[in-house]
């Protein structure tokens, strides 16, 4: 039994492939779609750690959590949305 578990687990997770955006969207549709993807991205970093109440996650938390996982620092829209998804999330 030992054996089927390792093997189940010896694959590594492969990363989706990218697929572009569609064109023709007003520039702000871009904007507003990256800042979510970095909110999404910052909040399931910040889960992992343990943050699970917006109160939990002041702005400094959030940009030390992005400078710790390798993303440009966040807007203080960015740290709001962080929070919400972080409410919500629940």
């Amino acid at each position: 039994m030992p054996m089927a578990a390792a093997a189940l687990f010896s694959i590594a997770p492969q990363p989706l492939p990218k697929t572009p955006l569609p064109a023709g969207r007003p520039r702000a549709w871009y904007e507003t779609h990256n800042r979510r993807l970095k909110a999404m991205r910052l909040a399931i970093a910040l889960l992992d750690t343990g943050v699970y109440h917006p109160s939990q996650a002041p702005d400094r938390k959030i940009r030390t959590t992005a400078e710790r996982i390798g993303i440009h620092l966040p807007s203080d829209t960015t740290c709001r949305m962080v929070r919400t998804l972080i409410r919500y999330g629940r």
